[in-house]
């Protein structure tokens, strides 16, 4: 049985492991097209990020069990920085870790749950999407990037050096080990009803990020790292960003508005519309257990 087949109205709960397919290529979303840059007015966001009482239950309940000692982020704002329009809807974010895994849960209003590739490594951010971006040692270079669609859908990949700076992008990387959840209040690519929101929960294991085995050479600080998890007050720089569309209904089915670019709304501003400018991303700092 399919993920699509398994959704259902009203708070459903699909568990998922990513699972293998094919590859793609940027866009320029994800690239360093020109791009008009606000005025930087503010300094990155922040957050501490408490070691984990216990694994939490990834199930869509973030208020309760171990998710309890996180607190939440502010609500994401304009890639832009907020000088632009608010976002039409509200995004904001929690996360916890322990000896093996960093974990992400993010909680998203959202009246038209709207997705189609069900592919691994297809550019899920053609629709709706949410993003993280990870540099474990903060050089702006060498980093992951871990994109998910409400189907469960994974596009993840490892960057040498921000686009702009050369790239290449490598797609081949997966993140191993990665576990998703992802909870609906609502029914996925049915647009006679309104929905309410959809919920995600990523537990990312740190002996995952590592460099691929490269076509190029890597020797860089990345790949000494191995893998291993923070130390208690280490900081990461660490961005989170959701792609949102606007949508028509055509034969029963959503299209894009055409004509109109997406949304991109982010934790921390970028001052342009490019995540790729690791030198904007948050500051992630793991804090000791209690």
């Amino acid at each position: 049985m399919s993920v699509i087949d398994l959704m259902m109205p009203r708070l459903l709960l699909v568990p998922l492991i990513a699972v293998l397919g094919g590859c793609a290529s940027s866009s320029v979303h994800h690239s360093d097209a020109a791009q008009p840059q606000q005025a930087v007015s503010d300094a990155p966001s922040t957050y501490d990020v408490p070691f984990a009482p216990g694994p939490p239950h990834l199930d869509g309940r973030m208020d309760e069990g171990a998710w309890a000692a996180a607190d939440w982020s502010a609500q994401y704002g304009d890639i832009q920085g907020p000088a632009l329009p608010a976002p039409r809807f509200s995004t904001r974010m929690k996360m916890l870790w322990d000896e093996d895994y960093l974990y992400v849960g993010v909680e998203m209003e959202e009246p038209d749950l709207w997705a189609t590739y069900a592919e691994r490594d297809l550019i899920v951010f053609h629709e709706h999407d949410f993003e993280i971006f990870i540099d474990p040692d903060g050089d702006a270079r060498e980093y992951y990037e871990i994109e998910v669609n409400v189907l469960g859908t994974i596009f993840d990949l490892y960057l040498y050096n921000a686009y702009r700076d050369g790239g290449p992008a490598e797609h081949d990387w997966d993140c191993e080990g990665l576990q998703t959840a992802i909870s609906v209040d609502g029914t996925i690519n049915d647009p006679s009803d309104r929905d309410r929101s959809w919920t995600l929960e990523w537990a990312i294991p740190f002996a995952s990020l590592v460099p691929p085995d490269a076509r190029i050479g890597n020797e860089g600080p990345e790949r000494a790292r191995g893998g291993v998890a923070p130390q208690p007050w280490e900081t990461w720089r660490i961005n989170f960003s959701r792609v949102e569309w606007e949508l028509d209904v055509e034969n029963g089915a959503y299209v894009k508005r055409p004509n109109r670019p997406e949304d991109n709304w982010t934790w921390s501003p970028q001052w342009e519309i490019n995540m790729h400018v690791p030198q904007h991303w948050g500051y992630v700092r793991f804090l000791p257990a209690s």
